[in-house]
């Protein structure tokens, strides 16, 4: 039997818990087992990128 790999939202879903830092053990581990390396670094860069410009933008218009 072939095992399922993660979906783009099971990726994104994951990178998400883990900016919260809450997750549980056994997510994880089904994470770790589905999901590709590669796509759960590409997605938090992405998201890590998002972050930092809704921060800049946030604080010009604090400022302004």
């Amino acid at each position: 039997m072939a095992e399922s790999k993660g979906s783009f939202w099971q990726t994104v879903r994951a990178v998400g818990w883990s900016f919260f830092g809450i997750r549980k053990s056994s997510g994880y581990r089904d994470d770790l087992a589905k999901l590709n390396p590669l796509h759960i670094i590409t997605v938090a860069f992405v998201a890590v990128v998002l972050f930092v410009t809704a921060l800049i933008l946030l604080v010009h218009w604090v400022v302004a």
